[in-house]
């Protein structure tokens, strides 16, 4: 099969469009033949092997895992002995292992059937952006119909979902994005949007129940001045400065070391997957309360440009690969 492989750590550079054997499935295991997949900040954190605490996981001198890739959607090749919600033939999306591939497996939990109507680019811009701000929102934020929620960074994959998912959970939603993304945002129905090149979150009046941050661009002052008493900070992920030796080690020691600034809580939170959520997702994308905002596609063999495109902070919404 033809699959995009990572043989040292490096930028987008050094992956190769390779033919490798296809992947082996245990009893638990699903065989896909991935139609499509997305991008995620993961990809290129592990391609770089950045933060470099996480080369204790993945292997000190190149990783062990050579193909890259989480999200995906396609149809059902084979199916594990333990298997019983899934059958060749299926259609599914979800997150699986190497889906930068013309063939990949997965956990049965984490797949789901995709949704009719939804093509295979769109489910598989779902998973970990959708699942990530669903858990961050609901769980994390607690957020509730009637309140006000700000998401900072609001324009890229997992923002996007973000502005959908806390108007599903009927907040009123204020969004802060980079220029270029404005439109997009505006599409997704947020109350508020606000460019974030001239944006003073502190000085605006208006003050927030939950501050859903994705991008890690602010401090935890300015964040915490945004936001009512007893309001919520959550903080979602590395951040913007995931790189060098500890990558986000301050944003998640922050939180620990001071969980409140006055009467506001900082909690900081990495999204797990799960298969009720994914399932859930399914839902609002079958009743079109959610929709994924797809910023551009690549071919397989431009998988480099895509991560680029992505790991530079240029996309407005998620990047689709097609294979």
């Amino acid at each position: 099969m033809r699959a995009i492989v990572q043989h040292r750590y490096g930028g987008p550079e050094v992956l190769r469009l390779e033919e490798v054997d296809p992947p082996t499935i245990t009893d638990d295991r699903v065989l896909v033949r991935v139609r499509a997949a997305s991008v995620n900040a993961i990809d290129w954190h592990l391609l770089r092997g950045k933060p470099f605490l996480a080369r204790v996981g993945e292997g000190a001198r190149a990783p062990k895992q050579p193909i890259r890739g989480v999200d995906l959607a396609g149809v059902v090749e084979d199916v594990g002995s333990a298997v019983t919600r899934f059958k060749p033939g299926d259609e599914v999306f979800g997150s699986g292992v190497g889906t930068f591939a013309e063939l990949a497996t997965a956990r049965e939990p984490n797949l789901a059937r995709k949704p009719a109507d939804l093509s295979f680019e769109e489910a598989a811009a779902v998973s970990v952006a959708g699942q990530t701000a669903l858990q961050g929102l609901r769980d994390k934020g607690g957020v509730r119909a009637g309140q006000r929620v700000l998401v900072d960074g609001a324009g890229g994959g997992v923002g996007t979902f973000a502005v959908q998912i806390a108007r599903a959970l009927g907040a009123e939603v204020t969004a802060l994005t980079r220029t270029a993304s404005l439109d997009v945002v505006r599409s997704l129905g947020a109350a508020r949007v606000l460019d974030h090149a001239s944006a003073d979150i502190v000085r605006d009046p208006a003050r927030y129940d939950v501050i859903f941050d994705v991008g890690g661009f602010r401090t935890l002052g300015e964040l915490a001045r945004a936001a009512v008493p007893g309001g919520i900070v959550v903080l979602c992920g590395a951040g913007a400065n995931a790189g060098g030796w500890i990558g986000p080690l301050p944003r998640l020691v922050a939180p620990r070391l001071r969980p409140r600034i006055g009467d506001v809580r900082i909690l900081f939170f990495l999204a797990s997957l799960r298969q009720d959520d994914l399932l859930e997702l399914t839902r609002l994308l079958e009743t079109g309360v959610v929709r994924p905002v797809i910023d551009r596609t690549y071919r397989l063999e431009e998988t480099a440009e895509a991560i680029r495109h992505v790991e530079e902070g240029r996309a407005r919404g998620k990047v689709v690969i097609t294979v």
